[in-house]
């Protein structure tokens, strides 16, 4: 093959919608890059590469494409044994991966893997992330480093923009913003409440080329359906009672830059097929009008619950579904990375401390134990809360576990009995809440996963005020 160019093959269909759709996202902001990036199917068939990915011939610039990823990325005719990435189909989990081929110690320098879910749930192919090889020191900078003036976070060990964590899944969230922040297509985020959507948001907003643009926050549990239809959609005049002058919406607003659009989940069915309508055709109308409004808006959507769950009971539109979740990213709660609390303690008090104008305090070891091992069934929001209680309501230069137990509704509460007590409390409100969680708020089946009478559940809900 050397001496000939061997055309780029192309995406792989998949029979899949919300497959088909991701594999185009991942190829439009991936094709421009000198980060290598690929996306295999469970035979290791290679289903897409960007041309970074590719092994050249040596002593030509032919780049050869063949099928397997053993000889598109080691140039191996037989297989390298069993690929490390294989995992991520069994576990359905991004997982790090290291990859040496046996024998002649090659390596196809795989270094994450991230599962691609069909709509079904299944994890039908993956989407590797490898090193940089050594000989593209002298290649052509991405398109994400050629751009002037756009904030880019330096990569650090534990912080991306504003982002903290020093864990592998904060390791693999920061891969996975670094990807997705220069595409236009939209990104779902899931997680529990408090982990930090919407910084998330942000980040990829301000790690994006559209950071000088706006970024509009919109908060859809809050609104009833009519009033989020005007603010997002805006209205002409006289379209209702009380319209004296025509208003432009939120998505004029945001013309340019990102709208992030959070609980999504909690929206109608109207609205839901009025915000599918404006993701297909890059346009609004507003509340009233006829008019269509062509707008340049990324979208950007975060729940916390399983909007997978919801399309099977049908409370969520599949369409709209996988448009919103064409690159979906999940955040992690706080108890799965527990290495992260220091870190994020560190941070907190350090903007407490500037924002009451108080002097840097520090924490002794046994307190950041306590703060470590703590459940924080709220997660990052809850520490955070914590962390700028105690910096308030304390005066001495080091935070102790006196003061921390201080903050809760039993300040004698150090002896040993009676902090398992409390222990034990925390935990059995963080389960009520994951079974509201898995339930999707209902009561009747939350009662019967924990296995006790509704009655209970009841009582239990106001003894936690869990509303």
């Amino acid at each position: 093959m050397a001496g000939s160019h061997a055309p780029i093959p192309p995406i792989v269909p998949f029979s899949d919608p919300i497959l088909t759709a991701r594999l185009e996202a991942l190829k439009q902001l991936a094709d421009g890059l000198t980060d290598r990036v690929a996306v295999m199917d469970r035979d290791l068939n290679v289903v897409y590469a960007n041309d970074a990915a590719w092994v050249r011939d040596a002593g030509a610039s032919t780049v050869i494409k063949p099928a397997k990823c053993y000889q598109a990325f080691v140039q191996m005719t037989d297989p390298c044994g069993k690929c490390p990435a294989e995992s991520v189909f069994a576990t359905g989990e991004v997982r790090t991966v290291s990859c040496s081929a046996a024998g002649d110690g090659t390596s196809c320098g795989m270094h994450q893997a991230f599962p691609l879910l069909s709509s079904s749930g299944e994890v039908a192919s993956i989407l590797v992330l490898f090193h940089k090889r050594s000989d593209t020191v002298g290649a052509p900078k991405s398109l994400a480093q050629q751009s002037s003036g756009r904030l880019r976070p330096e990569r650090t060990e534990s912080r991306l923009g504003d982002l903290v964590g020093a864990s592998s899944a904060m390791h693999q969230l920061f891969e996975m913003i670094r990807l997705v922040a220069d595409s236009s297509a939209t990104v779902l985020i899931q997680g529990e409440s408090g982990t930090g959507k919407e910084l998330v948001a942000q980040t990829i907003h301000r790690t994006s080329y559209r950071r000088e643009k706006p970024f509009v926050v919109v908060d859809c549990g809050a609104l009833p359906e009519t009033l989020l239809e005007s603010e997002l959609f805006g209205h002409v005049k006289g379209a209702f009672t009380g319209a004296a002058e025509a208003k432009p919406g939120l998505f004029e607003e945001a013309d340019g830059g990102t709208i992030f659009l959070d609980e999504i989940a909690d929206t109608t069915p109207t609205f839901q097929a009025k915000l599918l309508r404006v993701l297909q055709e890059g346009e609004i109308k507003r509340v009233g009008g006829t008019r269509p409004v062509k707008i340049d808006v990324r979208v950007i959507s975060a729940t916390n619950r399983d909007l997978t769950d919801l399309v099977q009971a049908k409370a969520f539109r599949q369409d709209l579904y996988y448009r919103l979740a064409v690159l979906p990213v999940h955040l992690p709660p706080l108890r799965d990375r527990r290495e992260d609390i220091p870190l994020l303690v560190s941070k907190f008090i350090a903007d407490s401390c500037r924002r009451h104008r108080q002097d840097l305090r520090l924490v002794t070891a046994e307190a950041m134990c306590a703060l470590t091992a703590a459940p924080w069934p709220g997660n990052v929001r809850e520490l955070q809360h914590y962390i700028e209680r105690a910096v308030v309501t304390t005066t001495h230069t080091e935070l102790t576990c006196a003061d921390l137990v201080a903050l809760g509704s039993q300040p004698e509460a150090a002896d040993l009995r009676t902090v398992g007590r409390g222990a034990a409390r925390q935990a059995e409100r963080a389960r009520i809440l994951q079974a509201l969680q898995q339930t999707s708020g209902n009561r009747v089946k939350a009662a019967r996963l924990l296995r006790i009478s509704r009655a209970s559940l009841y009582n239990k809900l106001h003894d936690f005020d869990i509303r």
